[in-house]
């Protein structure tokens, strides 16, 4: 995954979110792409880090004091939206018979449901799934679907099928995934999944063996899928992996501190009208009551007249990664409350600097295309949003997906002599225009041995040797297999001449390595003339990471100007990303301080909150690429900037303490980590990282009342459970140590440290066939854990 780095400096992608018990509280932008570790065993830090802290000054720039932040704003303006307000697909059907027989036929209609004879297209016929550890067993017994899994030495189990998810569907690679409702009120994904083209099972492998997408055979361990045990989650929760809201209609997942346990809301597995139009319970009382054709406001959204960019938003609440601001997104609210999709691009971006995948996306780079910078053309522009079929601008039904309407209706000019600018035969595919300019392309996260291919909606023209040089597959060797990227090279500009540059921005994306010269990085990477915004914050991430630090004592004018100028785009992220550049490199000179506060006095309070969140998630990224660097003071700095525009975040709070506590300064981790548990309270794994922290400041007693708290707010709280049973390991309480690391493991049995101290704990109290078994587990999840391995070795030479 991730193998092709733009940047020496970026940081390699994690996937998988599910936090372990080497994770700290989740860093301030929750991005997988920038998690570090914090190895907890017995309590203790073993980074083993010796750096140095820089000397810390906040709010002082000599005699005349900074200009103080203003407090956020009261979050007014906020749409909150319960499970409750939603009516489902059925209750549109009355008044909106044409538009829901369209949808009940689409893909996004038949994108999931309840597990029965007319979803399921996998064949659960009793043939069993063989692993070199496992057997899993497909089946329907009493018109229920199940998984049983059997494997070696262990209790079979049973998963019942609850939902799917997906229908194999997609052109380029059409799958069904299974999900399955938990005791703890989870729904979660199984590991086992189906692809219809191939016709196998196979499973997802990135998050441990990270082999991608790999078929499933005799040969592979269980525990290499990345999904088992179960822990990828339906809907948004930071205790999860999870894949958001987006297979399924109105998903909320939420822990109920009363009840104890999670609560799972969701209307369907399809993707329903409310998905797009929003809570519709509202919209049928005023219908029912008459009152629709006096009112402007008819009690839900409508599309008719929204702009490119709002057609666009509404699409990319599922066809975009993006970046969670906060949990609890239902259709309804602001979106951008809770998700930045365009910050994805600023770190180890999913695509190239010209918006082609570089490792997994989905669609939201039709914002790279000239079909949208310079047409604003949108999704709906070619997909029908009812019944997902093909049209073209007018609104007219197409023959299908590769139908040249689609593009000959603003193209018209080619439409006049087609075979004079394709140089293909009219019947050829090299007459399609789509097979030239949005080819199929896979992507490389999800590796080569299953086909995951998705149309390149950056809609470029076909650029054989730059395409290689990317690593990407070029329009042309779709067919033309035979021959060789200089051939394909040599008659793309025999017929065409010179090839079509990118755009300057794009340009300096491109060279910014060979760059070092600040002022000339500078214009290369945002020129003036850029009106281009997911290649402005790529660029200004890039010029940040590799330009700026932390209270430079000198910044070039060109530099701080340019900065303020983007610091007042139209672009909301743009703003908050130029905002914390400036914060960080001059943020504590006097005249650039009373810009940034006069810049956030003059937001209004929704603005207020979605600038400060995106500030807060730049500077958060920024203090993690120095945390990669070993440069924690520099790291510091960064998050405290941070805290000064989030004060009161506990996610921000929590991550500034971690590097304290990573320096062994725990006095301050503990006084931050206190100040997040003020400001949230409910968050279990702050506890647990106080009680670290604690226990680096040797009150173990202590600590311990803090791991309890923990599982106060959340009693199956993995990390509170395991460091429980580290606590009294350590005072050789070995049946409350094996008690713990036993609810630990019950609670994530993939879990490797955990097992390999409850097979320690065990084989105290000799109770060896226990921890041998123990230790088993231990090595299925970490098989290269030296120490298991040799406590293995030691338990079976006991026996013998």
């Amino acid at each position: 995954m991730g193998k092709k780095r733009r940047s020496g400096s970026r940081k390699r992608k994690v996937s998988d979110d599910r936090p372990v018990a080497n994770l700290p509280e989740m860093p301030i932008q929750t991005r997988a792409s920038f998690r570090f570790v914090w190895w907890i065993v017995g309590g203790v830090f073993m980074a083993g880090i010796a750096a140095a802290v820089v000397s810390l000054r906040f709010g002082d720039s000599g005699p005349n004091p900074l200009a103080p932040f203003p407090l956020p704003q009261p979050m007014v303006g906020s749409i909150d939206v319960s499970p409750d307000d939603f009516a489902g697909a059925d209750a549109c059907a009355e008044c909106h018979q044409r538009q829901y027989r369209m949808w009940q036929s689409s893909t996004h209609g038949r994108a999931g449901g309840q597990a029965n004879t007319s979803t399921v297209i996998a064949p659960f016929n009793g043939r069993p799934i063989r692993f070199a550890d496992a057997v899993v067993i497909p089946s329907v017994r009493d018109g229920e679907y199940q998984f049983t899994v059997r494997q070696n030495g262990r209790e079979e189990i049973v998963f019942t099928v609850d939902g799917v998810i997906g229908g194999g569907h997609m052109v380029g690679g059409g799958t069904q995934g299974f999900v399955s409702e938990y005791p703890d009120g989870t729904v979660r994904f199984l590991p086992f999944d189906w692809i219809r083209e191939e016709q196998l099972w196979f499973c997802n492998t990135i998050s441990r063996a990270e082999r991608g997408w790999t078929r499933i055979t005799s040969d592979m361990r269980l525990a290499d899928c990345g999904d088992w045990p179960p822990i990828r989650i339906l809907g948004t929760h930071g205790g999860f992996s999870n894949c958001q809201e987006c297979h399924g209609s109105q998903i909320l997942t939420e822990y109920d501190n009363g009840a104890k346990r999670y609560q799972t809301h969701f209307t369907d597995y399809a993707v329903n009208c409310e998905s797009c139009h929003g809570p519709g319970v509202e919209h049928i009382k005023r219908a029912n009551d008459g009152d629709l054709g006096s009112v402007l406001d008819i009690g839900i959204k409508t599309f008719a007249t929204v702009s490119a960019d709002t057609s666009l938003a509404i699409c990319f609440q599922c066809h975009a990664v993006k970046t969670v601001l906060s949990e609890g997104y239902l259709p309804g609210e602001v979106f951008e409350q809770h998700y930045a999709p365009k910050l994805e691009v600023m770190g180890e971006s999913p695509l190239f600097p010209d918006g082609r995948v570089r490792t997994f996306a989905y669609q939201q780079n039709h914002e790279y295309s000239d079909c949208y910078l310079s047409g604003a053309m949108s999704c709906v522009d070619c997909h029908d949003p009812h019944s997902n079929d093909y049209r073209d601008i007018y609104g007219r039904l197409l023959e299908g997906r590769f139908s040249n309407g689609q593009c000959l209706d603003c193209h018209a000019s080619k439409a006049e002599d087609l075979t004079a600018h394709t140089n293909h035969r009219l019947d050829s595919p090299g007459s399609q225009c789509v097979s030239c300019h949005m080819p199929y392309l896979q992507h490389p996260e999800l590796g080569d041995d299953l086909r995951f291919a998705r149309s390149d909606h950056t809609i470029p023209i076909p650029r054989p040797a730059f395409d290689d040089k990317l690593g990407v597959q070029n329009a042309c060797t779709s067919c033309h297999v035979d021959r060789s990227v200089a051939m394909l090279e040599e008659q793309v500009r025999e017929w065409y001449g010179e090839i079509k540059p990118h755009k300057d921005i794009i340009r300096g994306l491109l060279s910014v390595e060979a760059v070092t010269d600040r002022v000339q990085a500078l214009g290369e990477l945002l020129p003036v003339n850029a009106n281009h915004s997911l290649a402005i914050l790529d660029a200004l991430g890039v010029f940040i990471e590799r330009h700026l630090g932390p209270d430079m004592l000198t910044l070039e004018s060109e530099v701080v100007e340019r900065l303020k100028a983007l610091a007042v785009y139209d672009n909301v992220d743009v703003r908050a990303v130029a905002l914390a550049g400036l914060h960080l490199s001059r943020g504590a000179q006097a005249d650039v301080r009373d810009f940034l506060v006069d810049q956030l006095t003059s937001l209004t309070p929704v603005a207020d909150g979605l600038v400060r969140s995106r500030w807060a998630i730049t500077l958060g990224y920024v203090g993690d690429v120095y945390r990669a660097r070993g440069e924690l003071g520099l790291a510091i700095l960064a998050y405290r900037k941070a805290v000064e525009v989030k004060p009161d975040d506990a996610t921000v709070l929590a991550q500034l303490a971690d590097t304290y506590a990573r320096l062994d300064q725990f006095d301050t981790a503990v006084e931050f980590f206190t100040r997040a548990i003020d400001a949230d309270p409910n968050r279990p794994l702050t506890w647990v990282n106080l009680g670290v922290a604690l226990e680096g400041r040797d009150q173990m007693a202590d600590a311990a009342v803090a791991y309890r708290r923990a599982l106060d707010v959340n009693p199956n709280h993995t990390f509170a459970l395991f460091n429980l049973g580290n606590y009294h390991l350590r005072r050789q309480e070995l049946p409350e140590a094996i008690e713990f690391y036993e609810r630990a493991v019950a609670s994530d049995p993939s879990l490797a440290q955990g097992h390999y101290l409850l097979a320690q704990a065990l084989a105290q109290i000799s109770r060896l066939e226990d921890a041998l078994a123990a230790v088993a587990r231990a090595l299925e999840f970490d098989p290269s854990n030296a120490n298991a391995q040799a406590l293995e070795a030691r338990l079976i030479n006991t026996q013998r």
